[in-house]
């Protein structure tokens, strides 16, 4: 086993696909999979699970990867230490609900902590995609909240594939709605409020079901609905159309602008926001710094509150 099968694994994993981290590797696709082949035969496990739709972490691989990382990583920090050796491309990958803080904080993250090289990726994805990228780690971490009424249903998954969820904070629901629109004037709106505005919310795709909503009250039956798949285009209907959506009450005026508003919902529910991350991996520097950024943003928001 080298350090260089070290890398090329973790490479993989983050393009999500040989052909892709070969590219990236200038390296033959065929000679990074006999590379990988012959790490597993040299282990006696299986890595990835191949199929005619990719590939993906086995268990043993899960569990290899993370050891993988911290050899890659300790290396690294010897040979900038002793050799002042160049330091490596920095790694980093998070899937989140579409929510403006992530962003924020993935921001931060880059201007305070981002080296001469490093390639980052943010999903802004669907509830089921988040959870299957921590569990492949193509992410290592991924954001999105749990209630009453999917908290069954998200911890089973989660646990079924390995996952932990450490929550960030607890939200009461607000809508978000143009400053235009009328309810934008009104200290709190009620459900029934609501009914004479289409409602906005993200679709899920092939996993549409009601436990993976991104909004609270996804089962009660609305007249007007239009679910969308990104969040610009969201706010652009919220504005165009009068419309409105149900979340935590966080907006950046960096990201969003001042024409969309937070407006308090009166409802018993709450929305617990947290992090997931696989159990058996130890998340890498940059992660955890993320992990920083993103809960200075929330408690600087909560206490403005």
């Amino acid at each position: 086993m080298t350090l260089q099968q070290l890398k090329y694994v973790i490479e993989i994993v983050h393009c999500g696909s040989i052909n892709e981290a070969a590219k990236r590797l200038f390296l033959s696709q065929p000679s990074l999979s006999k590379a990988v082949k012959e790490l597993e035969a040299e282990l006696g496990i299986a890595i990835f699970v191949r199929t005619s739709r990719g590939i993906t972490l086995s268990t043993d691989g899960a569990e290899f990867l993370g050891y993988a990382r911290q050899v890659v990583e300790q290396a690294e920090l010897l040979e900038g230490r002793y050799l002042n050796a160049k330091p490596a491309r920095q790694l980093f990958s998070v899937s989140t609900q579409h929510y403006a803080f992530a962003v924020n904080a993935f921001v931060d993250t880059i201007k305070k902590h981002g080296a001469d090289e490093y390639q980052f990726t943010l999903r802004e994805t669907r509830t089921y995609e988040i959870i299957e990228d921590v569990k492949n780690l193509r992410s290592e971490i991924g954001i999105l909240y749990v209630s009453s009424f999917n908290e069954k249903v998200i911890s089973q998954l989660l646990k079924d594939h390995g996952l932990l969820f450490e929550a960030l904070f607890e939200a009461k629901p607000h809508v978000f709605v143009s400053v235009q629109n009328p309810l934008a004037k009104q200290s709190s709106v009620t459900l029934e409020e609501l009914e004479a505005y289409p409602r906005l919310s993200f679709e899920q795709g092939e996993f549409n079901s009601f436990y993976y909503a991104e909004e609270l009250f996804s089962t009660l039956p609305h007249q007007k609905s239009i679910q969308v798949s990104d969040r610009a285009t969201l706010f652009n209907l919220l504005i165009g159309l009068n419309g409105y959506t149900i979340s935590t009450g966080i907006l950046s005026e960096d990201l969003n602008g001042t024409d969309i508003v937070p407006v308090p919902l009166q409802a018993e529910e709450t929305m617990t926001v947290g992090w997931i991350a696989h159990e058996k991996i130890q998340l890498s520097r940059v992660a955890q710094l993320y992990l920083k950024e993103l809960q200075s943003i929330i408690d600087g928001h909560l206490a403005h509150e």
